[in-house]
């Protein structure tokens, strides 16, 4: 298990659904990743957040937010918020037909906010203050 786990960490984009069932799975079966599944909960608060806020534009802005907040409690929550959001861009580029230029851009807002970049660098304009 740890050398697919290894093997998973360091691949930027998951191959298939299984793979990333089997991290999940490890995640919540290991007590000294309560740090990991905290950032997973950082991550759908911002999903959540952004579909009911449903505002023009704002996508790359909760990808930033999920990705920093995630960070933000050390290299686990950095680790986890980079798993999810790759898979969640493998995912989305295979099913929702955005392509690669979307997929890219939110990699880009991934990683800002995943480095410590402010979140409000892709906020829009007139995002009710709550987000």
């Amino acid at each position: 298990m740890l050398e697919l786990l290894s093997t998973l960490g360091k691949q930027r984009y998951f191959t298939n659904s299984s793979q990333t069932s089997q991290l999940l799975l490890h995640i919540l079966q290991s007590e000294d990743n309560v740090w990991r599944m905290l950032s997973a909960g950082d991550m759908y608060r911002a999903y959540s957040d952004m579909r009911e806020a449903n505002w023009k534009d704002s996508d790359k802005y909760f990808h930033a937010r999920g990705n920093y907040d995630a960070a933000k409690r050390g290299p686990g929550g950095a680790w986890a918020a980079e798993v999810i959001s790759n898979a969640r861009e493998n995912w989305q580029g295979s099913v929702s037909g955005r392509g690669a230029e979307d997929t890219l851009a939110d990699q880009e807002a991934n990683e800002w906010g995943r480095s410590g970049g402010d979140p409000n660098r892709y906020r829009p304009r007139d995002l009710p203050e709550k987000y």
